[in-house]
């Protein structure tokens, strides 16, 4: 039974209450996290580069060799209608992420038997709130991270260049962080020992004016990384896509992940090692972080620390 004043979602052509949107459990999303997916979010209930963001899904559709049955222009004017349809449900200072999920629905004529008129696959667009109180610490603080034993995925397994909803490799790096720190976050090395990524973020280091990131064919090319590594040219500022070590990090003057929610937040320390004296932000994060205020038109920094330093945990 649907409630009252309830978000609503696209599911395989249908807009219905979140409460609604049910898959079976022998979709292979479920069974197997078979599925893609992407996210973006709203500045001033207005959606971000979502053009960019739905070119990155299909490259990862075509990866995993699924079909959605949508081409790229039906998947924005659903998600903008989708958007629309949420709107009234937030504040005027809030705002959405919105995310995209295809998963390759049911495939063994065995398995279909319950389910005869679920074919093809799963198309969901749906939207929820940022988690704007939880996170207001970070931008005052600064993100502790500790890197976990557990190294990510290897290119040659699967790249980590297609975002799907396989994400076991970096939640086990997480409940390995959370063990010791449950504030932390977690960035893992690459099968050569070299920082490259975490659960749905990007890192940059700084390093004698210069901004570095690692390459692409390690990480999740971000939209948010691509974001700053314009920006960046914009201001004059250096960027090499490059690979680095801890030695390089503990070594490094600033330090900040980027992704689609936080757009930029600064780095205070990684495995106990500040950077500088510990304050944040840099002056090239900070430098960085106007210019994205900037780009978009939108205060995201003042929109996170309005709120007061929330004691519940970080999602």
């Amino acid at each position: 039974m649907s409630r009252p004043n309830q978000r609503v979602v696209y599911l395989n052509g249908e807009i219905i209450p979140e409460s609604e949107a049910v898959l079976p459990f022998r979709d292979r999303g479920v069974k197997y996290g078979d599925a893609v997916f992407d996210t973006t979010r709203t500045f001033g209930h207005k959606i971000f580069k979502l053009r960019e963001h739905l070119e990155r899904l299909y490259r990862s559709l075509r990866y995993v060799r699924i079909d959605p049955g949508l081409t790229i222009d039906e998947m924005a004017a659903i998600t903008e209608d989708i958007l629309k349809r949420n709107l009234p449900l937030i504040g005027e200072e809030e705002d959405y992420w919105v995310s995209q999920r295809i998963t390759r629905g049911i495939i063994d004529p065995n398995e279909r038997s319950a389910w005869p008129d679920y074919v093809g696959p799963t198309v969901i667009v749906e939207c929820i709130p940022l988690p704007l109180s939880t996170r207001a610490k970070l931008y005052r603080d600064g993100i502790d991270v500790i890197v976990p034993a557990t190294r990510r995925t290897a290119p040659s397994m699967v790249s980590p260049r297609a975002k799907t909803h396989n994400y076991l490799n970096l939640i086990i790096a997480d409940l390995e962080v959370q063990a010791q720190n449950e504030e932390a976050f977690a960035v893992l090395l690459d099968e050569n020992g070299n920082l490259c990524e975490g659960r749905g973020s990007n890192i940059f280091m700084v390093r004698d004016g210069v901004l570095l990131t690692p390459r692409e064919r390690y990480v999740l090319p971000g939209v948010s990384r691509q974001t700053v590594i314009e920006l960046a040219a914009g201001e004059g500022i250096a960027c090499e896509e490059t690979d680095f070590d801890l030695f390089d990090a503990y070594n490094g003057d600033e330090f900040f992940i980027t992704s689609t929610s936080f757009c930029i937040c600064p780095v205070r320390s990684i495995n106990g090692s500040l950077f500088g004296d510990g304050s944040v932000p840099g002056p090239v994060t900070g430098r960085l972080m106007k210019a994205y205020v900037d780009l978009v038109g939108f205060d995201w920094i003042s929109q996170y620390t309005r709120y007061p330093v929330a004691d519940t945990p970080r999602v």
